[in-house]
């Protein structure tokens, strides 16, 4: 009989009463983009302070950490506590996958430098193009390495300084580190591969009426999504490839 593998979700953010009302909370939202059937997930709201004791870590075949509306440099207890269960993590070459204020933390916990994004904040639908030579053929990105990947994007922090041995996969042409890897057990994407249309668009709508954005950063927001969409099945296969250690047959 084979091991049910187990994976635990760290969540950064509270669900919204739209995400609770359309999907039931983002932890169903993570699961139906990176588990597959019979895998057991559990999450850990860590913005509430609430985390798996370290005893139970290695019980664990990987591990997600979400987005956030908090900063990633700041020093609130959730956040300290935060890095010190992913150094730990880190230690015992666990697989990470870190989204967005999560691709920050571990580049703060390896020694990178992480702040406000130099270019000012996005939120959009945007291309992210990928660095080949920085990918083997055959790894989770499969054979077939492509250019560039449509992704949804909505931050205000960026990494400014790599840590030490990291990687970069992609960038843009606003930010220098949309993705990187550190060794095979830390991968990191700036943008969010569980975000879909109807989710960007019910944050975009909540910030413009809470003033944290004007109209024209909305409106340009969704006509980035009006003729195409993210290239959700690549990252879907991409991050599943990482989190399970498979090498997709091309």
């Amino acid at each position: 009989m084979v091991d049910q593998k187990k994976f635990a979700l760290f969540l950064a953010t509270p669900d919204s009463e739209f995400v609770k009302k359309a999907y039931g909370g983002y932890h169903n939202v993570f699961v139906e983009t990176f588990g597959d059937e019979g895998e057991h997930w559990d999450s850990f709201r860590v913005v509430e302070g609430e985390f798996p004791d370290e005893k139970d870590l290695e019980k664990y075949d990987g591990f997600v950490i979400s987005g956030s509306s908090h900063d990633s440099f700041q020093n609130d207890e959730w956040i300290l506590k935060l890095c010190e269960i992913v150094k730990k993590l880190d230690e015992m070459k666990k697989k990470v996958l870190g989204i967005c204020f999560g691709h920050q933390i571990i580049a703060r916990v390896r020694g990178g430098t992480v702040g406000r994004a130099r270019k000012g904040p996005e939120l959009k639908l945007g291309n992210i193009t990928i660095v080949k030579d920085a990918i083997t053929p055959g790894s989770y990105f499969g054979d077939e390495i492509p250019d560039s990947i449509a992704i949804i994007k909505l931050h205000q922090d960026e990494v400014l300084v790599l840590p030490e041995g990291a990687k970069v996969l992609a960038y843009s042409d606003k930010y220098e580190v949309e993705m990187f890897s550190i060794e095979d057990h830390l991968f990191c994407i700036q943008g969010h591969p569980e975000y879909n249309k109807e989710i960007l668009f019910e944050i975009v709508d909540r910030v413009l009426r809470l003033g944290h954005i004007k109209q024209e950063m909305s409106d340009a927001a969704k006509a980035s999504m009006e003729n195409k969409g993210a290239d959700r099945k690549l990252l879907e296969t991409i991050c599943k490839n990482f989190l399970k250690g498979r090498v997709p047959a091309n």
